[in-house]
This record gives structure tokens, C-alpha cells and sequence, in this order.
């Protein structure tokens, strides 16, 4: 394996550098994506921190040329991360290149990820352009980026069905004006393990200047084997894999980055790689992922779904109440995860609740620990026992919610079987308190109803579940709501004791990412890519 020139320093000498694997999170580009995943520049601040608390070596923060809101969410990612070095993805143009370089200016140490497609299939009904002129172009996108910085990645996008012979000739081309990253992605989860091996073996043996450079996949997840094609890509001599929290992505989404890790770490005796990643953080990771992009983790997500470490056979659980490597293979403390108590209650004070949120992960500036401690005071006014799952539902709540324009101020519902059903909300939009009366086919569509006549849209409601947080009559509802537009979904989340005020909520927080995404659209054209 060759040396990495991409800038970035090891953290434990002791292991080998050639051993070394570097996770390149593109939650924030490639994650968001995700039909219904958008998040706003606050929501991308507070993940890229955690990623770089983590010790994520790559964060690819957006696309910059895409549109204002992804050109501000790169230059703001870059000021605030210390560690990480920070990326904008960019098309092979020379206008997409300078628009990266201009928002990455105040990055610790920027990377320009440049790519062009590179298949058959690509190049003549996406590109509409001749192999030779492909070839011409990532010479010259590879040499313009590297006039901003030299931490220069290049991907061919659909690599896993371009030739081999003409993949070869992009790749060196690319070492040649200067790439050290050269990334092949699997972009529609097309191939198999066995073929990203090769693949990537392939080309370390046939390209002039492969040993100086990372080699780096990319893998879709729409034959669920984009971790599997990872790691064998990984095998094959590549040091970078490129991922998401919770697999988030396009379609079926990416490899998930803490399969990637904690595979490395469970296996090191077949897979003797070692990251930077601290895996204590990937609990809160997954979660606040959750919260800002309102996709839930479905409850038998590997590493960080809530069945993951769940035990209900009468043998597990006699195995495990032996001896737990029994049935696990990790520990939950070695992802962050803590066991659920009930040691909280409308008596205790704010010094206990700011220990409970550290043992949970949380960090709240002081004005947000204040509106959370109130909060939490409310529901321990009516629900004796506190779960960690009421908590991290009531402050991931307060996260999704906190940047919105739009917000409930007030909700009353008349239902039953004996007349109509009949909502009446007050809105605080923009500052200005706003109420309306309506009318439905049942409490929520009465109270969706009442929404729009406050705020008149063309969104159609493509979502709506309901589900508990905890056991019992007296469990917080935790209420999703999915939005669809012009081809665009925006999905809402929100929970609350009474499910009709979680249910506004989430429909709120759902109609506010619509109407920023329409004003979005009104200053600025949105390009849509898939790598």
C-alpha cells in the first residue's frame, strides 16, 4: 500500500500507517440526499462536531455549486472543525471547482473531491460526451483543483461498470495532474465483494503511480452489500471507505459507517485494519442523525438499531445471564451505549439531569440545557418514571425543532364519537401569532387542516406514524410526518405525551423544511447529483 499524501496525519504511531483506514463521512452531501433527509446549516454544524469529536478524518460537508444553502453549510463546516479535514464535492467544471474552493477557504486542511462518470452507460446517455473528451476533462478538473489546495480526491462515478481498460487510463490521468485520492465508487450498489476486490487489485497493479496514492470506495447499498464491497474493497489495498451514520443515503442509502467500524474493531484477527474513530460517539451519532434528518433507526439496524443488543429467547437469555459473549459479539458501552435506568423524576434537580445527559451524550449550550431541564420538568409533572428514552426523545425533539421557522404555540382538539371533529392551533410564524379553526376526517386531519389554512401549501402528505418512545398508557408518542412536493419529500419528526400535539409538531416541522427549500429554490438553482 503506498504512503498517504492526502494530508492527513496518523494518530497511533504504534500501528502500522499502511494498516490504516480512513473514514470519509458524506452524511452531510451524500446522506442528505435521502429523499425527505434535508437538514438546515444549524442541523449540519452539529453533526459535522460530533463527527469531529469521533475522529472522522473526512468530512464532506455538501456540494457548494448546488445551491446557496450548500455553499453556506460547506464554508460554515469548515470554520468550525478542528480536526477533520473538511470536503466539497465539485463536477468536473471549473466553475463547480472554484465555488468549492471559495467555500473551503477557512478549512484547517480542505480537500476538493472532483468527479466525472466514466461507464458506457454514463458517457453516452448522462454526459453525452466521447471517452477522449472524459479523459480530457479529469486531467483538467484534477489540475484546477489543485491550484486551491493539494489534498485533491477524483472519483469516477459508476466505476463499477466502466471497462477496465479506460478506468485505467482516467485513474492515471488523475494521479498524474495531481490526485492522492482516487476514489471508485460502486454508485448503484451493483456489484459484489469478489469484484470489489479485483477491481481495486486491478488497479494497483496496472496503474503507473498507484503506490502513491489512497485508494478509496464508495458503495451503494441497493443489493445490501455496501459494507461487505467496502471491506473488500479494503482487502483489495484500498485505505479510505467512504460512508454514512446509519447508512444513510440515496435510494438504499450508503455504507454505514459504524458497520465499517466496529466490523475493523470486532474482527481485527481477519481484518487487521485500524481507524481513528472512536466508537464510544457512535450511539450519539446515530441518534442525532436521527433527530436532525427525522429517519428513525429501524429496531434490527446492525450496531446502533435498539434490537442490536436486545435479548427475548428464553435460551439468549439464559446464555447471556451465564456469560454475554454467549449472544454478543460487542459490548454497548463500546459504541456509548448506556444501560436504561430510572433514577430520573420531577424531584430531580438540574445538576442531576446535566449528569444524565452527559451519561447519554449530550452537550447543551446553557440557554438549550435550560429549555431542556424545563421540559423535561413538564413531563416528570406527568409521567412518574423518566426513561433515557424519554430524555434523548424530549432533547432530540428540542434539536430538530430548534431551527424552524414555524412553531405550535398552542392546540386544542375536539373528538369523540358524537361530533364533529374540530381543531383549533395557533401558529408563531416568523414572530407573528396566527390561529385558525378547522375542521377533518378525525382530530389529526382536523388539525392538519387548520395548519394550511394558516399557511397555504401544495405539499401532500406521503407520511404519517405514530409510535411509542417507552411502555405504558402514559409513554411520550413519537409522531413522523413525511411532506411531498415538486419531487422533493421533507420528512418531520416530533414527541410529546399527547400524541395530537406531537402529531402538529411533526406535521410543523415537516411544512418548515418545505418552505425553506421553496425560498431556497426562488434565489438559487438546486443540482441534483448521484456519485
Amino acid at each position: 500500500m503506498g504512503k498517504n499524501n492526502a494530508g492527513i496525519k496518523p494518530v497511533n504511531p504504534v500501528r502500522a500507517e499502511s494498516d490504516r483506514v480512513i473514514i470519509f463521512d458524506t452524511t452531510l452531501r451524500d446522506g442528505e440526499q435521502s429523499p425527505g433527509a434535508s437538514m438546515s446549516l444549524e442541523e449540519k454544524v452539529q453533526v459535522a462536531e460530533i463527527l469531529d469529536k469521533m475522529g472522522v478524518d473526512v468530512i464532506e460537508a455538501g456540494f457548494p455549486i448546488a445551491s446557496s444553502g450548500d455553499f453556506n453549510a460547506v464554508k460554515q463546516v469548515a470554520k468550525i472543525v478542528k480536526e477533520a479535514s473538511v470536503c466539497g464535492l465539485s463536477r468536473a467544471s471549473l466553475k463547480d471547482i472554484d465555488r468549492a474552493g471559495e467555500a473551503l477557504r477557512d478549512a484547517v486542511n480542505p480537500r476538493i473531491h472532483t468527479f466525472i462518470s466514466t461507464s458506457p452507460v454514463h458517457m453516452k446517455y448522462k454526459l453525452q460526451m466521447h471517452p477522449d473528451e472524459v479523459l480530457e476533462a479529469v486531467t483538467a478538473s484534477v489540475t484546477h483543483a489543485r491550484t486551491y489546495t493539494d489534498n485533491v480526491e477524483w472519483s469516477a462515478e459508476d466505476a463499477t461498470r466502466t471497462e477496465h481498460d479506460f478506468l485505467c487510463r482516467c485513474v492515471e490521468a488523475a494521479i498524474k495532474a495531481g490526485a492522492g485520492t482516487i476514489n471508485i465508487p460502486d454508485t448503484v450498489g451493483y456489484t459484489v465483494p469478489n469484484e470489489m476486490f479485483a477491481l481495486i487489485e486491478m488497479l494497483r497493479e496496472r496503474v503507473s503511480g498507484a503506490d502513491s496514492i489512497i485508494f478509496s470506495t464508495h458503495c451503494h447499498n441497493d443489493l445490501g452489500m455496501a459494507v461487505a464491497n467496502s471491506l473488500a474493497g479494503v482487502n483489495g489495498g484500498a485505505r479510505q471507505v467512504e460512508c454514512t451514520i446509519n447508512g444513510l443515503g440515496e435510494r438504499a442509502g450508503n455504507a454505514a459507517l459504524e458497520e465499517v467500524v466496529m466490523a475493523i474493531n470486532t474482527r481485527n484477527d481477519v481484518l487487521s485494519y485500524w481507524t481513528n474513530v472512536d466508537p464510544t460517539y457512535i450511539t450519539r451519532a446515530s441518534k442525532l442523525v436521527s433527530a436532525v434528518t427525522a429517519f428513525p433507526v429501524q429496531p434490527n439496524k446492525a450496531i446502533v438499531g435498539k434490537n442490536a443488543f436486545a435479548h427475548e429467547s428464553g435460551i439468549h437469555q439464559d446464555g447471556m445471564l451465564k456469560n454475554t459473549q454467549t449472544y454478543e459479539i460487542m459490548t454497548p458501552e463500546s459504541i456509548g451505549l448506556k444501560e436504561s435506568s430510572l433514577v430520573m423524576g420531577k424531584h430531580s434537580g438540574r445538576h442531576a439531569f446535566k449528569e444524565k445527559l452527559k451519561d447519554l451524550g449530550y452537550r447543551l449550550a446553557d440557554d438549550d440545557f435550560q429549555d431542556a431541564f424545563k421540559r423535561f420538568k413538564d413531563l416528570a409533572d406527568h409521567k412518574k418514571q423518566i426513561f433515557d428514552e424519554d430524555i434523548e426523545a424530549l432533547v432530540d425533539d428540542q434539536v430538530s425543532q430548534g431551527s424552524e421557522h414555524i412553531r405550535v404555540v398552542a392546540l386544542t382538539v375536539i373528538a369523540g364519537t358524537g361530533g364533529p371533529q374540530k381543531a383549533t392551533i395557533t401558529l408563531d410564524v416568523e414572530g407573528q401569532h396566527e390561529t385558525r379553526e378547522a375542521t377533518g376526517e378525525g382530530p389529526v386531519d382536523s388539525i392538519f387542516n387548520a395548519i394550511k389554512e394558516i399557511i397555504s401549501h401544495n405539499g401532500r402528505l406521503a407520511l404519517f406514524e405514530v409510535s411509542a418512545v417507552t411502555a405504558g398508557t402514559d409513554a411520550q408518542a413519537e409522531v413522523m410526518v413525511r411532506l411531498a412536493q415538486d419531487g422533493h419529500t421533507f420528512t418531520g419528526r416530533s414527541a410529546d405525551q399527547d400524541t395530537m400535539v406531537a402529531s402538529a409538531k411533526a406535521y410543523v416541522s415537516a411544512l418548515s423544511k418545505l418552505q425553506a427549500k421553496l425560498q431556497e429554490a426562488e434565489t438559487a438553482h438546486t443540482i441534483r447529483i448521484v456519485e
